[in-house]
């Protein structure tokens, strides 16, 4: 869908390697856990999220950190979530926004309605950038984070996709270093081990195609899973919903996607010096 109006549904999905905006059904999911920072806000009436361990939050926005286990109840069958992935920008950056006052969170909220009123009413192209995402929902590019050149490259070959899982071998030989010293400077760098940021990933993947009539066995195989039970199991684990269902809610959904981050240019530049 490179280029047209939304549908009559107005649901729509834009998605990059470092962001992601969607504006749809939320369905009926059970305990989720995204991998990214989740920033939910209501299309009408109210939102209650409850983080795993924290009291319920009831309000028109909430923000959940990333691989926190939640739950999220709206008042509309609708709902606007923003994706952030963690290494893409600079620790504490989220933490500052989440830690703002009723009144500048108040002013996000109106800046998130803003922009999809205005994503509705316009026509899109794929190809968009990190940096015009941000300046379309924040007003400004969100701070980056400083990753080391060697995570960097790991973090573009988990996001090939060749239908190979990569491994943490594959990646400390691309770094030139041990597995134990790879697997320690990418939990350093990015904040998360190896696996649970591969899962994730590979699970942040499938939206690309939930609006495509797809076997999705083949899609799992596609995508790196070993089997559709690993598949399964995964996906209910980060969205609280099957794939099934998460693909006969999204027929309607229209999706841009978002050009190669900067991270994973410069990442192909230095592996190719």
């Amino acid at each position: 869908m490179s280029e047209m109006s939304c549908p009559g549904s107005g649901h729509l999905m834009l998605i990059s390697p470092e962001r992601l905006f969607y504006a749809g059904l939320l369905g009926r999911p059970r305990r989720r856990a995204v991998g990214g920072f989740g920033i939910y806000t209501a299309i009408a009436g109210e939102l209650r999220v409850t983080i795993e361990g924290l009291p319920t939050q009831t309000g028109v926005i909430a923000i959940v950190p990333p691989y926190h286990a939640h739950t999220i109840q709206s008042d509309h069958l609708t709902i606007t979530n923003l994706v952030i992935e963690p290494e893409t920008i600079a620790p504490g950056a989220m933490a500052s926004l989440a830690a703002a006052d009723q009144h500048m969170q108040h002013k996000l909220v109106v800046r998130i309605r803003a922009a999809y009123s205005e994503l509705l009413a316009t026509r899109r192209r794929d190809g968009f950038t990190t940096a015009e995402f941000d300046a379309i929902f924040f007003g400004e590019p969100l701070p980056r984070r400083d990753l080391d050149p060697r995570i960097a490259r790991a973090i573009a070959c988990i996001s090939e996709f060749s239908g190979n899982a990569v491994t943490a071998a594959d990646c400390a030989a691309l770094a030139n270093l041990s597995q134990s010293r790879f697997l320690h400077l990418f939990k350093d760098e990015t904040g998360v081990a190896f696996r649970a940021f591969r899962a994730w990933k590979r699970a942040r993947h499938m939206l690309h195609f939930v609006n495509e009539d797809i076997n999705l066995a083949h899609l799992a195989q596609d995508i790196g899973y070993p089997d559709s039970t690993h598949f399964s199991h995964s996906i209910r684990r980060f969205y609280g919903l099957k794939p099934r269902a998460i693909f006969s809610g999204s027929r309607d959904l229209a999706i841009y996607r978002g050009g190669q981050s900067v991270a994973e240019r410069g990442a192909m530049r230095q592996g190719r010096a």
